[in-house]
């Protein structure tokens, strides 16, 4: 079967009527360089510039450089950096689908085999931005980063070499800086990757000079992404091939929901009309309430009723949802106990978690509940906490659902470290618990003194939440919690998951 590429396209060979094609843009010059090959940012961010560039709104390409040794900049280059992507979901309750050739991709770079090329890539006068992907890990600070590495190994470190080699090829001329946007998923993204990079200048000893210049003549903006992008369908992908008539490698899919909150100067805006395209796109002073928006209501309603799902015997976000008691339980948490408990426009919260409902039921994307378990008590305590506490201090109660997400929570992790997991027990059969090794040893060692009479339990309970290190403080401290939390979890060791969530649904 062909492949698709430039030759391709430029055939005008006939395409299927549902899938939207544009004339490859070889004459737009490169405005972008993008640290990922990754299906997020080809779903999201190349996206967004296709976008830009059907209404001529910007009129740039990306480069994409490769962050790590293993790659996919080949199969890229080999399609001349399009690919195909499908969009699919819910849309008011219709399954919507769009499939399109994404064209915004000029080429992409290996720096490890191509490092000059790299080099020469910051000599380019149109370059304006720099987008990143590289994973939470991947802005980090290296010492063992050295200035004359080709190339270094970390993503901070390889965008200050660009930076430099900017900064002296245009003899530090303070209008060839770039709004730098990270997509990173940790807190201030832009922030922390401006302080490496800073950190890195210092240590190489590099001028004073590029220092003052990285400081005035780039922006390092924090950003939030917003997108379910499961990448290339490997289980339909013959089936998808057959539909196009030609294969892609490079195929990528993702929800049809989008959202990118930028905080920022408003100026910087019209250098990148997203929403002059219709696209979701917030340009921000302060991020804070759309982080937290989504922190508490989308992240925080997994983690806070996936312990509970998966125990009972379920396995997908999509099976939760629509479960009769799952589904009205989650439903019950978000609206009930979680919305309440934030201090922000109840208006624009309830907007979010209807639409973030809709997002869970999207039959296209099997959200795996075991996935979400990953390192359960470092999301509890970020996600859903907050949202505990909160509800406590406003109504001087605790809240029912929540309280019980923490003994779920607590329910999951007894069973045996066996290496760098935990096996555990559901009725389902066995499983495996990933997290910290402080974490696993932590509640194998508490579950073994635990009878599973109500005092012992009571004491597991109340060892648990004095744990500072991992909650951040003494939640036998909150008043009632210890005591309602012990009861859960008595209960469903006792009676079991189904009938324990069965009684709490009816309250």
């Amino acid at each position: 079967m062909e492949k698709l590429n430039k030759k391709m396209l430029e055939r005008n060979r006939q395409f299927p009527s549902d899938l939207e094609v544009q004339p490859y843009p070889e004459h737009l010059p490169e405005k972008v360089i993008q640290f990922g090959e990754g299906n997020f940012l080809r779903a999201f961010v190349d996206w967004m510039f296709h976008r830009l560039n059907k209404k001529e709104l910007f009129n740039g390409r990306v480069v994409v450089v490769q962050p790590l040794a293993d790659g996919m900049i080949s199969e890229l280059n080999q399609q001349d950096g399009m690919y195909t992507l499908i969009l699919r979901g819910l849309q008011d309750g219709q399954v919507v689908e769009v499939k399109e050739v994404i064209t915004s991709v000029s080429r992409g770079i290996n720096p490890y085999t191509q490092w000059e090329e790299y080099l020469e890539c910051a000599e380019n006068p149109a370059i304006e931005f720099a987008v990143s992907n590289t994973t939470e890990a991947g802005i980090v600070f290296n010492p063992a980063d050295r200035f004359e590495d080709a190339p270094p190994s970390s993503f901070p470190a390889k965008l200050t070499v660009y930076l430099h080699h900017r900064f002296e090829h245009f003899q530090g001329d303070e209008q060839k800086g770039l709004v730098i946007l990270p997509c990173e998923l940790i807190d201030r993204n832009g922030d922390n990757l401006k302080r490496i990079v800073l950190e890195l200048a210092d240590h190489w000893s590099l001028s004073e000079e590029f220092k003052h210049w990285l400081e005035k003549s780039n922006y390092f903006l924090n950003t939030l992404v917003d997108r379910v992008v499961p990448g290339y369908p490997s289980d339909e992908i013959e089936k998808i091939s057959d539909q196009l008539g030609y294969q892609d490698l490079m195929l990528d899919t993702g929800e049809l929901f989008h959202l990118w909150v930028i905080e920022g100067p408003e100026k910087l805006a019209s250098r990148l009309p997203f929403r002059d395209a219709g696209l979701k796109v917030i340009w921000t002073s302060d991020m804070s309430p759309y982080r937290t928006r989504k922190v508490r209501i989308l992240n925080g309603a997994h983690t806070a009723t996936v312990p509970a799902a998966f125990l009972y015997g379920l396995d997908t976000v999509g099976e939760m949802v629509e479960h009769q008691l799952l589904g009205k339980y989650t439903r019950e948490i978000i609206f009930e106990e979680i919305i309440p408990s934030i201090d922000l426009d109840k208006k624009m919260l309830t907007e979010f978690a209807q639409a973030v409902l809709e997002r869970f039921k999207n039959p296209y994307i099997k959200h795996y509940l075991s996935s979400i378990l990953l390192n359960s008590t470092s999301k509890y305590r970020a996600r859903v906490l907050p949202s505990l506490l909160g509800a406590s201090s406003k109504t001087g109660e605790i809240p029912e659902k929540l309280c019980f997400s923490l003994a779920a929570l607590l329910a999951l992790y007894r069973g045996k470290v066996e290496g760098a997991v935990m096996k555990c027990q559901r009725e389902k059969g066995e499983f495996s618990i990933k997290d910290s090794p402080e974490v696993l040893d932590f509640f194998q060692s508490t579950w073994s003194t635990c009878d599973s009479t109500e005092e012992s339990v009571y004491a597991l309970v109340q060892k648990v939440l004095s744990n500072t290190v991992m909650w951040g403080q003494d939640l036998n401290d909150v008043h009632g919690l210890t005591a309602k939390t012990a009861a859960y979890l008595y209960s469903i060791l006792t009676v079991g998951i189904k009938e324990t969530l069965g009684r709490l649904a009816g309250k």
